[in-house]
């Protein structure tokens, strides 16, 4: 068997590409189990994600050509389309490529957590449609291993090198407990989108977002048990915001250093931290000038995204040496199984040959035949079958000078020191 990964990303196609060659939640099932019953294939795990769709495969020796058809076949696409875009790893560099995906290095976002959730999803998903086997099981227990000791001996999920984190970030440093922090984020686009879930998930319960549109505020607001306003609503809830960030479109500032005075009288003067991520800027510069207010532009945040960028490389470094590592492991514990596999076969050979003397043996007793001359038929009859195959190949091994497989024969056939028929 062949370890195989095959996929594509968000470095290899476009977005449109990578949207028809994903696989819905409803499809896997259906689809772990054709790519199951491909004839190459042994076993199976897909993972599909916005940036890509992988497949790793336990394949026999024409595994890959025969996936691609069927990726095609199964989401309507021409193979050709397919290969200009797709890319293959096999054996060990299958491994190091799952183990890199695995802990965010092979990410838009360099290091980034979620990936590994995903990963474990397809893992549970192969497992549930049972088509994993040792191999893939072997695999895929190393690259969790992997992930799970990167996390913890490097900080390369520790550092957010996107401004929607970065902002959060910076507000965790003011306001050490999110729980009771009111939250008012201007605009409803992708970036706010990102703000208000990094909020949430860090604790932040009450949420408010303005929009020029209520209906797209609540898109935004709503999923995260948030409050829509309007931008004429801003005056008031400005007074309860310990929070603001804000990120529109707008052509002049949307917050003014009166507006912000009036709020901070009514607040009695309680900080409140702001960032403009915006550009033209939403909040006037002045706003910054004034005593309870910390006020962070885009600028700033990018000072502190490429100083974590800096740091995530560092980490990224250590992660590629314990990536070797772990590839070692794999192929430590793969050669293991590949030799347990091995002695099983041949011990199951054996006892084959023995089932089979003994009831030829036994029917010539049964027939009243001599006993001893029985036993003696019996004993030259098995050492002939159990000798028949590994005297043919020592032959042909001679005839070719292969002395490293002679080699082998003398320590496995006649190394005296392993005999304990004595």
């Amino acid at each position: 068997m062949t370890l195989l990964a095959l996929g594509i990303n968000h470095r290899t196609a476009s977005i449109e590409v990578r949207e028809q060659v994903a696989f819905s939640p409803t499809q896997l099932e259906s689809a772990l189990a054709e790519l199951r019953a491909l004839p190459e294939v042994r076993e199976a795990a897909v993972l599909s994600t916005c940036n890509r769709t992988e497949l790793y495969c336990a394949t026999g020796s024409g595994g890959e050509g025969e996936i691609l058809d069927w990726l095609g076949r199964f989401h309507g696409l021409k193979v050709e389309d397919l290969t200009r875009c797709a890319y293959h790893y096999r054996e060990n560099e299958a491994a190091r490529h799952l183990m890199r995906v695995a802990v965010g290095l092979d990410s838009m976002v360099l290091g980034e957590p979620q990936i590994l959730g995903q990963l474990k999803d397809a893992y549970q998903s192969a497992r549930h449609a049972r088509s994993l086997g040792g191999e893939l099981e072997c695999l895929f227990q190393n690259t969790f291993a992997v992930a799970k000791q990167v996390r913890t001996e490097t900080g390369i999920g520790r550092n957010p090198v996107s401004v929607a984190y970065a902002a959060v970030n910076l507000a965790s440093r003011i306001f050490g407990d999110f729980t009771r922090s009111r939250a008012l984020l201007i605009g409803a686009g992708e970036t706010i989108e990102l703000v208000a879930r990094h909020l949430h998930e860090a604790g932040v319960r009450q949420l408010t977002v303005a929009n020029r549109t209520r209906e797209r505020a609540e898109v935004v607001s709503g999923p995260l048990g948030g409050q829509a306003i309007t931008l004429d609503a801003i005056p008031d809830a400005l007074v309860e915001a310990d929070i603001v960030i804000s990120s529109t479109a707008a052509p002049l500032p949307i917050l003014g250093k009166g507006m912000v005075e009036r709020a901070l009288k009514k607040r009695r003067h309680r900080p409140v931290f702001m960032v403009d991520i915006a550009v033209p800027r939403d909040i006037e510069p002045e706003v910054g000038e004034l005593a309870d207010v910390f006020l962070y532009t885009v600028d700033d945040l990018q000072e502190v995204i490429e100083e974590n960028r800096r740091h995530r490389q560092v980490a990224a470094d250590q992660a590629e040496s314990l990536i070797e590592h772990g590839v070692g492991n794999w192929q430590h514990e793969r050669r293991i199984r590949s030799g347990g596999e091995l002695i099983r076969d041949v011990r199951a050979r054996g006892e084959s040959l023995r089932e089979l003397s003994e009831e030829q043996a036994l029917a010539r007793l049964a027939r009243g035949e001599d006993p001893e001359a029985v036993i003696r038929r019996l004993a030259h009859q098995l050492t002939n079958r159990l000798l028949h195959r590994p005297t043919v190949a020592m032959r042909d091994a001679a005839s070719h000078e292969q002395h490293d497989l002679l080699h082998a024969a003398t320590t496995l056939l006649l190394d005296e020191s392993t005999d304990h028929s004595r």
